[in-house]
């Protein structure tokens, strides 16, 4: 049995709904977790994700002060293959806004896993990574040439 509908009306309605699901399917990611390199962190998006390397000489107050609130910071320190404050886990809120900064002896690069953030570690400046825990779970933060395992970051 067929159904018969005017040809050009469900054609057109046809292409219209067509062309609305690939306009939603094109564009950039809506994954909180991807960082866009030129993207500056906006207070108003609570997902945003921003990755940066900062020196550390000459550093000023200033400076620290244009970035936004975090609720988490954790400092990691790496000299002669050896990370400071020692490998472990540590726990934040999901939800929190969490910086990590990095600095190393030799040129690197810090991956925080499951969220898929990174930083250029050049030797002997701070790298940074800021994002927002919106992911519940157990998540790896490494060095990717030195394979060292930093920390596990727990979001709860």
């Amino acid at each position: 049995m067929s159904v018969r509908t005017p040809a050009g009306r469900t054609t057109a309605a046809l292409a219209a709904a067509l062309t609305a699901l690939l306009l939603v399917g094109c564009g950039q990611d809506d994954d909180p977790s991807v960082a866009t390199p030129s993207a500056a962190p906006t207070s108003a998006a609570p997902t945003s994700a921003t990755t940066a390397s900062t020196p550390t000489a000459g550093a000023t107050p200033s400076a620290a002060a244009s970035t936004p609130a975090v609720d988490r910071e954790i400092t990691v320190t790496i000299a002669k293959r050896r990370v400071d404050p020692p490998t472990g886990r540590i726990t934040v809120g999901k939800g929190e806004r969490v910086r990590i900064t990095v600095t190393s002896d030799v040129s690197d690069e810090l991956h925080v896993h499951g969220y898929d953030l990174g930083a250029r570690l050049p030797a002997g400046t701070a790298g940074l990574v800021e994002f927002r825990a919106d992911k519940t779970g157990l998540f790896e933060v490494e060095t990717h040439e030195t394979e060292l395992v930093l920390f596990q970051l727990v979001v709860r």
